[in-house]
């Protein structure tokens, strides 16, 4: 059966010391660097099928908080538009397109459609735009780490997918009871590849054709 084709991507990282290798969450992270953060708990590779309650990731971070090097630091509503002001550097210079994205206190989500770039440095090109301008506005100091190192990057291969993922990302605001979020480097998603107007020849439209026919 031949595979479908990878045609974008759910990029979500987070702000420094949020998410730790051995969160009580569970993380993708399979060591624990520094001494000192491995002793506030055990590893535990992939998200948890069963999370902890709020008052153990309470605790977890809590501990946290005396051992990290540099402060806990969320996004308030003024840290949150300069990293839009960031991404939204990053996606025109790059030449991105992005379908959704929800800059949340702790942790950013961004879709983006296939690119020439592979996840990781579609993630690292917009941590560094949006940590320069916070430091640029003077909302971080120059030492301070932004966000956290590399981040998840989910795989979409169908328009259906994509959909399903514009509607998590935009429903994050509302979780936290924050704000309708509307950015302007986000595009509409219209289909892409299948798109009006597309080919039916299109390397991805006869791959999806021979997906169905077969699953």
């Amino acid at each position: 059966m031949p595979r479908p084709i990878v045609i974008g991507y759910h990029l979500i990282w987070t702000a420094y010391g949020w998410w730790l290798p051995n969160d009580p969450r569970g993380s993708t992270s399979r060591t624990v660097a520094s001494d000192v953060i491995a002793e506030l708990g055990e590893l535990h590779f992939g998200r948890k099928k069963l999370q902890p309650p709020a008052d153990v990731i309470r605790g977890f971070r809590n501990r946290a908080k005396e051992v990290l090097r540099f402060p806990l630091l969320g996004l308030c509503p003024r840290d949150v538009l300069a990293v839009a002001d960031g991404l939204g550097e990053a996606i025109a210079q790059y030449h991105y397109t992005c379908y959704a994205s929800a800059i949340m206190p702790d942790h950013v989500h961004v879709l983006i459609r296939k690119h020439k770039h592979q996840a990781e440095e579609m993630i690292e090109n917009l941590q560094t735009a949006s940590r320069l301008r916070l430091s640029t506005l003077g909302l971080r100091t120059p030492h301070h780490p932004v966000w956290a190192r590399s981040g998840w990057k989910g795989f979409l291969d169908h328009p259906d997918e994509i959909r399903r993922t514009i509607r998590y990302i935009c429903e994050n605001p509302r979780k936290w009871r924050l704000a309708e979020q509307r950015w302007e480097f986000v595009k509409e998603y219209d289909g892409w590849p299948l798109h009006p107007g597309h080919s039916p020849n299109s390397p991805y439209a006869r791959r999806l054709r021979g997906w169905e026919r077969k699953g």
